[in-house]
């Protein structure tokens, strides 16, 4: 299971707490006295709350806000609480209620439920009673949504990992990823495949105030065209039942949308309309359901490019390319491969249940000094596939004495990595490879005079 699938498989006490300080409610209630009850009740516990005195001005501020749960009174001039719920829920609203009152019988009670009523509280009731209802319904909220997509994380191919390496090039990009966290701003992340995308998109998540709240990555190459709609949007299905689809189960947290230049003509459209209104509009739904998400996005393509050449649209591409952020490729940050693959040695044979294989002085070597085309996804797929067969390929099979620890972490041999490194990027010139080490070339020639380098 990964470290994601695991995140939503369950809710401890401190990430229940945590959701509940993230929640926005609306107190709808015809009554002031009450109204400032319930808001003095909330107000240190959730993220916002605000009120509406009547069913109208509810009405206006579902339409240009989002908000996790309504708590309703039920008795009001001029329309009745459930009443309005049904008006609601036809012209699509399909947040979680708590019904209040202080007439309590069987045909209202049978009439909530059919209204899709999450909770039923009897007035007067004391601040613990309404604190209780709301907490089992975000329970409930939150535990749906979690089912969601831990159905979608399972059918994952392969688990985000953590951003290792203490290279020059991955300080930067982690440097750059903590600056940008606590803002709303989307990013859209360039690089190579293999460069490490999505990772650097999920570490940016994790340092956000949205930690708590889902990342769903999506691949915008993968969707069938006639499902767009559907998939990210959402369905209302017969009987006026929502199956929300991506950006409702993101909602509160961030969409990862990947392969963007690959986006089919369809939902660049849509997705121009979502970032900026910042709602969505399930098909077959009357109105539209505000967002809180934000939104993050990679491509490895040339989308300037794209543009021109009537692929992409303009005003989207304007919409998405605040930021940028260009992942490094493994060559460019070639002092992170050892660590790299001794995390992904162990990863493996932990996870596949299989021994794993030395990483010698020769196989370290080797690894340092291959150009790696297919970056890091290459350098963890090699792992993988060695450790199934048994063996490294015979490129990077080694024979050294050193193992282990020591081979990787022994200061002559990291110096020795090192050099070569830099010999290999000069195409063996040593006065060049003394220039930019900053030593003589003297030394160049007095250490490879005194290795063994495999071939």
């Amino acid at each position: 299971m990964t470290a994601s699938t695991q995140r939503v498989a369950g809710s401890t006490a401190d990430e229940f707490g945590s959701k509940l300080s993230g929640a926005s409610v609306i107190v709808i209630d015809d009554e002031p006295g009450m109204r400032n009850f319930l808001t003095k009740v909330l107000a240190s516990r959730v993220k916002r709350v605000e009120q509406a005195g009547s069913p109208r001005e509810a009405t206006e501020k579902l339409d240009g806000k989002h908000f996790d749960l309504v708590i309703l009174d039920n008795i009001m001039p001029g329309m009745k609480g459930l009443d309005w719920i049904n008006e609601q829920r036809r012209k699509g609203f399909y947040g979680d209620i708590i019904l209040i009152t202080a007439y309590a019988d069987l045909e209202t009670a049978i009439s909530a439920l059919r209204a899709g009523v999450a909770d039923f509280v009897l007035k007067p009731f004391r601040a613990n009673q309404i604190i209780g209802a709301i907490e089992r319904t975000l329970d409930r909220k939150y535990l749906r949504r979690e089912n969601a997509l831990l159905r979608r994380e399972l059918y994952a191919r392969h688990a985000r990992g953590k951003l290792l390496g203490k290279s020059e090039a991955l300080t930067a990009v982690r440097s750059m990823l903590k600056k940008l966290a606590p803002l709303p701003t989307p990013v859209l992340f360039l690089g190579a495949s293999g460069t490490g995308k999505e990772l650097a998109a999920g570490h940016l998540h994790e340092m956000s105030d949205r930690a708590n709240a889902p990342f769903v990555a999506v691949n915008c190459a993968a969707i069938d065209p006639d499902r767009v709609a559907t998939e990210l949007f959402g369905i209302v299905e017969e009987g006026g039942r929502l199956k929300p689809g991506l950006m409702l189960l993101a909602d509160g947290g961030t969409l990862f949308l990947d392969e963007v230049a690959q986006m089919p003509e369809r939902l660049q459209t849509a997705l121009l309309r979502v970032l900026e209104d910042k709602k969505v509009r399930p098909v077959g739904a009357e109105r539209e359901i505000p967002l809180d998400l934000r939104f993050l996005f990679a491509t490895n393509a040339d989308l300037p490019q794209a543009v021109e050449e009537g692929r992409f649209r303009m005003d989207l591409f304007h919409r998405i390319n605040v930021i940028t952020m260009e992942l490094p490729p493994l060559r460019e940050r070639s002092e992170d491969i050892v660590e790299l693959a001794a995390h992904f040695m162990e990863h493996y044979s932990n996870t596949l249940g299989m021994p794993s294989l030395d990483l010698d002085e020769d196989t370290l070597l080797k690894l340092r000094r291959y150009h790696w085309p297919g970056n890091v996804r290459e350098l963890k797929n090699l792992i993988e596939r060695s450790v199934i067969l048994g063996a490294f390929p015979e490129e990077f099979a080694g024979g050294g004495t050193v193992k282990g620890p020591e081979a990787i972490e022994n200061l002559d041999l990291v110096t020795k990595r090192h050099i070569l490194h830099v010999l290999d990027l000069c195409e063996g010139n040593r006065s060049e490879a003394a220039r930019r080490l900053g030593v003589s070339r003297k030394t160049i020639d007095r250490k490879l005079a005194s290795w063994v380098v495999p071939t």
